[in-house]
């Protein structure tokens, strides 16, 4: 049984200062993998090193998220992966979460935190009702409650539930706690399968 959180007395007023501080901390190893990651994007097969996706950020913001491209060119846009598609490198890169790491970008310019709800496209905003809208009250993160709970083997309104409770809960000691769940989660290759097509927030609109 997973353990309760309990509710954080005070606001998180550092939260900024918490994810500049894990950006230092990361920043030089970051870098190294990053060069790692983008000549092996290169060796794999044409196409761009980088991929680029319109998302939803704080307050409905939209902003543009920075992933490694895992795909064949001109696939990675897709909402459900199809395995076929993904290259050799990028399967790697996935099963690693390195796929995740240029959003340390994200995180510098402030569109993004380290940790918090993951950002949503704007058709799934679209299908939020007001509950869920409260996702959207903080920065998008690169790694989350969601994320250590199950990740993609759950659907997104359970996803969304955790979110909310994270942000219910917002500290710099939960925010530490899930940093090391994550390192966890990475190691054993925990719900990067997954995706739940008949979900009706996830499922991709007509058309």
């Amino acid at each position: 049984m997973t353990e309760q959180i309990r509710p954080s007395l005070h606001p998180y007023q550092g939260k900024r200062a918490f994810d500049l501080a894990v950006l230092a901390v990361v920043l030089v190893p970051a870098i190294l993998v990053c060069a790692v990651c983008a000549v092996a994007i290169l060796l794999a097969g044409p196409g761009p090193i980088f991929f680029t996706q319109e998302r939803v950020g704080r307050d409905g913001r939209p902003f543009r998220v920075v992933k490694f491209r895992t795909m064949l060119q001109g696939s990675d846009r897709d909402v459900f992966p199809d395995r076929a598609r993904i290259t050799a490198v990028g399967r790697w890169l996935r099963r690693l979460s390195f796929d995740e790491l240029p959003q340390l970008i994200n995180v510098a310019k402030g569109e993004m935190s380290i940790v918090g709800p993951r950002p949503a496209l704007q058709y799934q905003v679209e299908r939020y009702n007001d509950v869920q809208r409260r996702r959207l009250s903080v920065r998008p993160g690169i790694t989350g409650l969601a994320q250590v709970r199950g990740r993609n083997m759950i659907s997104w309104p359970d996803r969304i539930s955790l979110d909310l409770e994270y942000v219910d809960h917002e500290s710099a000691a939960l925010d530490t706690q899930i940093l090391w769940l994550t390192v966890q989660a990475v190691t054993r290759g925990t719900g990067v399968e997954g995706h739940l097509r008949d979900d009706p927030i996830a499922s991709l609109p007509p058309g």
